[in-house]
Formats: structure tokens, C-alpha cells, sequence
């Protein structure tokens, strides 16, 4: 880091500050098929100011944020620096203090090679059942080792090293003339392997059932399985609603001590955070604002117990010790994945778009692939869309006992939600 920075935001007369310095060595590779098409090493710099700003008799503080070039000139700097202080002087929100130090010394992670984490995903890409007429188009691989400055006006300098991957391929399947295109796309600390040959091994399988599905009946109200990355989102609803954020913005009414949803027949579900998970690429040990990250339970069996969030909102809710989740894990249900796969549903394996809205809880999808379960009969279907409610759903939903992590998250393996709306394409 230029040094420079610190120095010239002390004499700034600036409320407070922080500053965010992101060192990045990766590795990126880029195939056509198998055959390698470019490949590079990155090293890279990010110094990020945020400067705030005292209004009204210290009754305000407004904040402003830029990146500062690299190789920036002292006077470029000053410049810089004044002009965040007057935007920042824009800025009204309510007084609140910036985080100071801790107690809590989190452990940093080893340097990661990135050519190294590279090398595990050139060889597991090689080990893929492809056929004929399912196969692998194109991936690219991005492998990272970062290293994480944050410096605050109160004292906080602390420094992160973490692990960073993603890899995106793209898988075709064809037949008679016909032929189906899937996107996949995985983040991750380093290489997961073994999840990796079996979602793509299941994706390969997925375009091949494309190429013979059949219009979505209109079933109306009937129960949805899902068992990828799709279910995310219903699990992120869990976790945004848990956020001091939202709490105070009244975007969410959990509250701490009261069920999140009532009338339950379904599983309850309890939420933590993890200050680390295996594999992550989030095991930063102190959030974005310098705060330490750390094991805590923010909900059990649909009873708040906790929030986490940024310290502005932290602050406005009276909330000692908060900090910003890196990791969840969300607990296991009664069901094994096999009973949850029992009777009539419909497992949608792929969806055109699947959103849930973080506020409002409201659920849609456009259904690319499906497998309707009826009467003890599978059929593939393709088109339609499903639609709900969170606030809802959640009344009557399960999740498997067996667990499965993408990434930052944990959460059940199958998820099944009942009474969802599902509009045909027929």
C-alpha cells in the first residue's frame, strides 16, 4: 500500500476513514473443448478510501468511497481526498461510530498457490464422462490467492489471506439435428472436486433429458423439489431477514425472541453463522469493515436469536460486537433426501430464472427442465413457471438431512416446498 494515503487522510481533517487494500495473484485459464485457448497470471492492486464527514453538529455523518489509482501523485491524492470529503458532506444519515478494535484475533489462512488450486481443476475437467453427443464446450478457470488490508481511523488494521476460485463451463448436448446449451458457474476457496465431477457429470445427464422433455402440464398448487444451486435463494430470504440491515430498515419484522413464521408443519430451520467452512471463499476471519467474524447462532428452530450486519445499522439497533456474515450454515430437516423424493412433486433441475425477492419473499421461475413425479410415473418437462410466497412456503417446507455446501453456504441437499403454484406451458 502507498503509505502516502495514510498519512494525507490523517492530516485530512476528515471525520474518520477507512481504507481497503486487495491484493490479488491469480491464475486464468481459458479452453475451447480441451484444447487451451490463452492463459495468464494476474497481479493486481486495489486500494479503496472511504472518507465521512461530521454534519450538523456531529448530529450526521455523511460517507463517500472511490478507488485511488495506482501510481497516483501526492497532490492527485489530496485532491481526491477533498472531493470524497464534499460528497460525503451530502450525505445525511444519523450519527454512528465506526468500528474500533477487538478482543478477537482471528487465525489468517495459509497463502494459497493459485497454480497449484489451478492444476486441481485442469485435472478434475479431464475426468468428466462425456459422450458423443454430451460434452464439454468451453470452461475457463479462475484461481486466486488474496491478501485483504483494512485500516480504519480508530485503530483497526487487520489483514486477511484467503483462497478465491470460480470456474465456468459450458455444456452441449445434441441429437437428430437438435442441440441443448447449459451454463454452469462455480465459486469456491479451491478446487471441491468431487462436487464438482458430479454436478457436471448430472449437468451432461440434464441436457441430454432436454432434448426430449415434454410440455409442463398445469398442475396448480403441487409440491417442488429442489436440489442445486436454485435453492440458494430460498435460503438467502432466511438469512437477509436475520440481518440488522433489514431489521432496521423494517424490510424485515423478525424478531429476536418471537417465531419467524407461525402455523409450522413443515421443518424449522436453524441459521448460523460460521466464521469459517471448508472450502469457502469467504474465509476472510473480519468482515469488510474490519470487524471479527465468528461463530454465532442467528436463528433456532424459527426463533431469531441474533443479527448480523454492518456496523451503521449495528449501531442504530444498539448491537454490541455485530459484524457482517461471510458463511452460513442452515441445519438439517427429519427427512432423508429420499423421502423428501417420494409421492407427487416436480424436482426442477433447471430454470431459465429463479428469484426470490429478499423483502417481499415472492418466488418465480420460467421451468428449462424438469421431472415430474406423478403416480409413481417420471416425465421430463420443459416450460412453465413456478411462483409462491416465502412467508408462506415456509409454513410447509423441508429439508433433507443429508447437506450439501456451495460455497459460503450450507444448507440441506433437497429442499422441498409444498403447495407452490405452477402454471403449465401446454
Amino acid at each position: 500500500m502507498n503509505e502516502m494515503i495514510l498519512e494525507l487522510l490523517k492530516e485530512s481533517g476528515a471525520a474518520g476513514w477507512e481504507v481497503t487494500d486487495t491484493v490479488k495473484e491469480g491464475w486464468e485459464f481459458y479452453f475451447i473443448r480441451h484444447e487451451l485457448d490463452q492463459n495468464r497470471i494476474v497481479d493486481t492492486e486495489h486500494v479503496t478510501v472511504c472518507v465521512y464527514e461530521a454534519i450538523g453538529e456531529g448530529k450526521e455523518l455523511g460517507s463517500a468511497r472511490m478507488e485511488i489509482p495506482a501510481g497516483a501523485e501526492e497532490s492527485e491524492i489530496r485532491e481526491m481526498i477533498a472531493q470524497l470529503r464534499r460528497e460525503a458532506s451530502l450525505v445525511r444519515n444519523p450519527y454512528y461510530e465506526l468500528n474500533r478494535p477487538g478482543s478477537a484475533v482471528r487465525k489468517m489462512e495459509k497463502p494459497a498457490d493459485p497454480a497449484l488450486i489451478a492444476e486441481d481443476f485442469l485435472k478434475t475437467m479431464t475426468e468428466l464422462p462425456e459422450t458423443e453427443n454430451e460434452d464439454i464446450n468451453s470452461y475457463e478457470i479462475f484461481t486466486n490467492s488474496m491478501t485483504r488490508r483494512f485500516i480504519n481511523s480508530n485503530g483497526i488494521d487487520v489483514t486477511s489471506m484467503f483462497p478465491e476460485s470460480m470456474i465456468e463451463v459450458i455444456v452441449n448436448a445434441r441429437e437428430a439435428g437438435h442441440e441443448i446449451e447449459l451454463y454452469r458457474n462455480y465459486t469456491s476457496g479451491t478446487c471441491d472436486a468431487e462436487h464438482l465431477k458430479l454436478d457436471l457429470a448430472k449437468t451432461l445427464q440434464m441436457g441430454k433429458d432436454r432434448l426430449h422433455a415434454a410440455a409442463t402440464p398445469a398442475l396448480g398448487s403441487y409440491d417442488v423439489v429442489l436440489a442445486d444451486q436454485d435453492a440458494l435463494r430460498v435460503y438467502e430470504y432466511m438469512t437477509a431477514h436475520l440481518s440488522a440491515d433489514y431489521i432496521y430498515r423494517r424490510f424485515s419484522d423478525w424478531q429476536i425472541g418471537t417465531e419467524a413464521i407461525r402455523d409450522v408443519k413443515g421443518d424449522r430451520f436453524t441459521v448460523k453463522s460460521a466464521a469459517h467452512l471448508n472450502n469457502s471463499s469467504h474465509n476472510t476471519g473480519y468482515d469488510s469493515e474490519g470487524a471479527a467474524v465468528k461463530d454465532l447462532t442467528l436463528m433456532k428452530d424459527n426463533v431469531p436469536e441474533a443479527y448480523c450486519g454492518s456496523q451503521q445499522y449495528a449501531y442504530y439497533l444498539g448491537l454490541k460486537d455485530c459484524f457482517r456474515a461471510q458463511n452460513y450454515e442452515i441445519s438439517a430437516g427429519m427427512k432423508s433426501a429420499e423421502e423428501l423424493r417420494s409421492g407427487n412433486y416436480l424436482e426442477v433441475a433447471e430454470f431459465s430464472d429463479f428469484q426470490v425477492n429478499p423483502i417481499t419473499g415472492d418466488l418465480a421461475g420460467e421451468i428449462r427442465l424438469g421431472y415430474l413425479h406423478q403416480n409413481g410415473e417420471v416425465k421430463i418437462v420443459s416450460g412453465g413457471s413456478v411462483s409462491g410466497n416465502m412467508h408462506v412456503l415456509m409454513k410447509e417446507m423441508y429439508g433433507s438431512l443429508e447437506q450439501r455446501q456451495y460455497d459460503t453456504m450450507v444448507i440441506p441437499e433437497v429442499t422441498r416446498l409444498c403447495n407452490v403454484q405452477i402454471a403449465g406451458a401446454e
